[in-house]
């Protein structure tokens, strides 16, 4: 599919959530660490996402049906002479979309609503497996300029 008018970015609703974690499900990663069968947690989270405006969960909905969701953090800080930075997160695009363009749409987005917020700096992170999606993000104009840690707790 194409990227045409009739697809809107909007932010994420209740009603969303199943098919927000359906997307989130549907990969060999997703599938381990998400649970599409019970959504109480995911509903809290959306309560306390939407509770803060430096959260922005957003879905993409062509034709009445969500087809992605991205989330964007805008987050303060000290380093680079007291610069704002963004991380996008969770970025999933349904499987008969992938390929059409709402990839490249969803990373513009959350680029332009980066600068409206005045960040200096838009970083995320992408699971090391994942390496068709390291060549989106540098065509993108993303460089994969640190090593990322995590610690599960």
């Amino acid at each position: 599919m194409t990227d045409t008018p009739e697809l809107t970015i909007r932010p994420a609703t209740e009603a969303d959530v199943p098919a927000i974690v359906a997307m989130l499900a549907d990969d060999p990663l997703g599938a381990t660490r998400e649970s599409p069968e019970d959504l109480t947690p995911y509903l809290a989270a959306l309560k306390r996402l939407t509770g803060d405006p430096n959260q922005h969960l957003v879905v993409a909905v062509r034709a009445d049906r969500v087809v992605g969701t991205l989330q964007l953090t805008i987050i303060p800080g000290l380093s680079r002479k007291g610069a704002t930075r963004s991380i996008i997160e969770g970025v999933r695009v349904h499987a008969d979309e992938r390929g059409g363009g709402l990839g490249t749409r969803f990373i513009e987005w959350a680029v332009e609503k980066s600068r409206a917020e005045n960040c200096a700096l838009v970083q995320l992170t992408s699971d090391a497996t994942r390496t068709d999606a390291h060549r989106f993000y540098e065509r993108l104009g993303f460089t994969a300029s640190h090593v990322g840690f995590k610690l599960q707790l």
